[in-house]
């Protein structure tokens, strides 16, 4: 009895064990089938989210360099209007004389306009005796006063005897003349002089100024207000055999580099 009882306990265990091992092997297999397929399943989106990534990268990429080749392009256009504005800057700036302007301030345009006529002659008084005559006539420097009070007091153009002043002139004794732009002029002299009438003539008749100073010695001294002054253009040569641009001597500097 006892012994049939272990025997059937024995093939019970032998039967559980066999089904339990086929039921695990079963299993088994299909949750290899099962990660193998999640696996291509993860590997697939794995490579198409890699494949859409690379072509997104290539997409702004290109895009990118479109771009770049716009603003370059953009930017050499800009390049070539300044070029070209400064060129004319240059141009306009090298005319030098032959424009209006510069003629007009350097003194080779003849002008008009409102100003004085400012005449000058030497003392009709004698010298007494002991007394150098000198201090009766007029001298370069009595002249370079009456200038400059009347260019401090605005003159835009100013002329003596028909020579016009400019920034090269110079006056200066010559004997009993003046010379005036290497040319000789005698008394009286007439000084033409374009500007503020009013601020013009104050500045020769001011007291203690250059009239007063002049009427000391019997220089004969007159001012005269005019609408209408002309003042000639220089005739003379316009030449520079030392002084150079700046912007010329840079220019050779890089040459001889």
């Amino acid at each position: 009895m006892e012994e049939n009882l272990s025997l059937r306990y024995n093939s019970f265990i032998i039967s559980f064990q066999q089904q339990l091992g086929r039921h695990f092997m079963i299993n088994f297999k299909q949750g290899r089938w099962s990660i193998a397929f999640v696996c291509m399943v993860l590997g697939f989106m794995l490579a198409v989210q890699f494949r859409a990534t690379e072509d997104m990268r290539q997409s702004v990429s290109q895009q990118r360099v479109e771009e770049l080749a716009t603003r370059l392009l953009e930017t050499e256009k800009e390049r070539d209007r300044l070029q070209e504005e400064l060129k004319d800057t240059k141009d306009a700036a090298s005319e030098g004389p032959s424009n209006d302007y510069q003629r007009m301030k350097g003194g080779f345009t003849a002008l008009a306009g409102p100003g004085v006529i400012v005449t000058l002659d030497d003392s009709k008084a004698t010298s007494k005796a002991g007394e150098n005559p000198n201090l009766y006539l007029i001298h370069d420097d009595d002249l370079l006063r009456v200038i400059n009070e009347l260019r401090a007091a605005g003159a835009e153009a100013v002329s003596i005897n028909g020579q016009r002043l400019t920034g090269t002139s110079e006056i200066r004794c010559a004997g009993p003349t003046l010379s005036v732009n290497n040319v000789r002029s005698a008394p009286p002299y007439k000084i033409h002089a374009i500007g503020d009438p009013e601020s013009l003539e104050k500045s020769i008749k001011m007291r203690g100024g250059v009239e007063d100073t002049l009427k000391v010695w019997g220089i004969q001294i007159d001012v005269k207000k005019e609408e209408h002054v002309e003042v000639p253009a220089y005739k003379g040569a316009a030449s520079f055999k030392y002084a150079k641009a700046i912007e010329a001597l840079s220019d050779e500097k890089e040459g001889s580099r």
